[in-house]
């Protein structure tokens, strides 16, 4: 079976599931002690110090994985164009994780239209410098077709299933096989609203039936505190 890990984007947890965790430790000690992984959407808007990912490599089990997500200078300022110099500097960034890195989420902004010349210079950019998994979230309609899935498979580049999805397949996960990975927002309400039941247990049977080599089910709902108990309720029913 695929390594299915779930996991919250950042790792608070709030008052109302905080019986689920142990009651000593700091906050990622606590975390680490229920999942087995953590999305860390900060490194989105800026650079993290040494000292930080020390931290927090001492704090999780040897089995925790780190998914980092791509500086918005990269995708949202330089669009992609011109990548390589600070695709090299968030390497070398990125490594300081040592065997806790995990996938790289690179979010494409919603207006960003697919260009095969900028994606490809792109991705053969990043896996000159990226041999780990790495999973896109592209929300433009134009990166649903043909010619992106095929350049996504090309790179072994997951798509992501995104909830809301801004497109029919957004749903579903796309690209390379080898990696499946779910980004739920919140829904309707996005970074707010809890999934119900019956969607938890939905998601629930679609990760079981997965068969890519690693699969990872983020709760990006954390405005409100849900992304916490959606994550440990999906926990309860894949672990039945």
């Amino acid at each position: 079976m695929t390594r299915i890990r779930i996991a919250t984007a950042g790792w608070s947890i709030p008052r109302s599931v905080a019986e689920a965790f142990p009651t000593e430790g700091a906050g990622l000690q606590r975390y680490a002690a229920r999942f087995d992984a953590v999305e860390i959407n900060s490194t989105f808007y800026r650079g993290h110090r040494e000292s930080t990912y020390a931290r927090w490599i001492a704090a999780t089990p040897a089995d925790f994985r780190f998914a980092l997500k791509l500086p918005r200078a990269i995708t949202h300022e330089a669009r992609l164009v011109n990548a390589a110099p600070a695709l090299g500097a968030f390497r070398t960034e990125a490594l300081q994780l040592q065997d806790k890195l995990g996938p790289l989420l690179v979010q494409l902004p919603p207006s960003l239209v697919f260009s095969l010349e900028v994606a490809e210079q792109f991705f053969a950019d990043l896996r000159e410098l990226w041999p780990e998994a790495v999973a896109c979230e592209p929300r433009h309609p134009s990166w649903f077709g043909d010619e992106a899935e095929a350049l996504l498979r090309s790179f072994r580049i997951a798509r992501v299933a995104a909830d809301p999805a801004r497109h029919p397949a957004a749903g579903q996960p796309g690209g390379w096989n080898g990696l499946a990975y779910w980004r739920l927002h919140g829904s309707p309400r996005m970074y707010y609203s809890s999934y119900a039941d019956a969607v938890i247990a939905e998601l629930a049977a679609q990760l079981r039936t997965v068969e890519a080599q690693e699969t990872w089910c983020v709760f990006d709902n954390t405005t409100s505190g849900a992304a916490a108990a959606n994550a440990l309720a999906l926990q309860g029913l894949i672990s039945r």
